[in-house]
């Protein structure tokens, strides 16, 4: 089951998760530290949220964090600002723009402005608490890193299990532990891989014996699979490899996505004049 739902995603890689998935919204200009930072931020974003909101929230904070917001305006020098003006006039080409968003920046930042950037995620007051918190945790006990250990992680305000295994894996490159969602959970009761009742119990069931070398890719997989074909509602049974393997404990039979043909007309020749002409005025 696992390799058959393997190969249709790599078939078909055009869920969500594929190219907005947390995993991928850090700025690859930034350094490796601002990276595990801004995973972090957008794993806190993505509870409850769909991976397009939370992209776009994270886009804002990569490219408008500390706009408009007086606390943070760098003081420019006399000579930095006449270097600027020289390269200008020289035309060089612009160095790769760095993200806005890193611990300073949120340490920073008003939570006002930092709800305004953030405000079309779920339960957005509530992040920007955990998000300003966080940080003021990670300056004074972290070093100004996140940590890198799970019990770490989940000593943050707002990160739970889930969130420190995937940041374990994204970030880190260490998979300690899977990252189980409403997906993972409910898409693995279905095929009957475990009967549990939450998440939490749904990593310890597939921990106990799935091979540790599918614990990084399992929650993308599973995930994207929710997102595309074995949907919480109106699942598309009839798009999926499983579908008649007899595999899938929950196949509902018969939802095979209609398939549209075109009308073919069969013309016979003839020599003969028509009995009836048709004029379209």
């Amino acid at each position: 089951m696992y390799n058959t739902v393997k190969k249709m995603r790599e078939d078909n890689p055009t869920a969500p998760v594929d190219t907005m998935g947390c995993a991928e919204l850090y700025w690859r200009a930034s350094s490796p530290k601002d990276r595990r930072f801004q995973t972090l931020v957008a794993l806190m974003l993505s509870s409850q949220t769909k991976d397009t909101v939370t992209a776009v929230a994270m886009q804002r904070l990569h490219t408008e964090l500390g706009e408009q917001d007086p606390l943070i305006k760098p003081e420019v020098k006399l000579e930095d600002e006449v270097k600027i003006k020289l390269e200008d006039a020289e035309a060089k080409p612009e160095p790769t723009k760095d993200s806005t968003l890193n611990l300073d920046n949120i340490l920073a930042v008003s939570p006002t402005r930092l709800n305004e950037l953030i405000e079309k995620i779920g339960f957005h007051n509530n992040k920007t608490k955990y998000i300003k918190s966080a940080a003021l945790i990670l300056r004074d006990q972290f070093e100004g890193d996140i940590p890198s250990t799970p019990e770490g992680l989940m000593s943050l305000p707002g990160v739970g299990p889930k969130m420190a295994y995937l940041c374990m894996s994204a970030a880190w490159g260490k998979h300690e532990g899977i990252g189980v969602d409403v997906h993972v959970h409910r898409i693995t009761n279905l095929w009957g891989w475990n009967k549990t009742k939450n998440p939490e119990e749904t990593r310890m069931a597939l921990q106990s014996w799935l091979p540790r070398d599918k614990w990084h890719e399992i929650n993308k997989l599973l995930v994207g699979l929710g997102q595309t074909v074995c949907l919480p509602v109106k699942r598309k049974c009839g798009e999926c490899y499983l579908a008649g393997t007899k595999l899938c404990k929950s196949e509902v039979r018969g939802l095979a996505s209609p398939v549209k043909t075109e009308s073919k007309v069969k013309v016979k020749e003839s020599s003969e004049e028509p009995k009836v002409k048709i004029e379209v005025v």
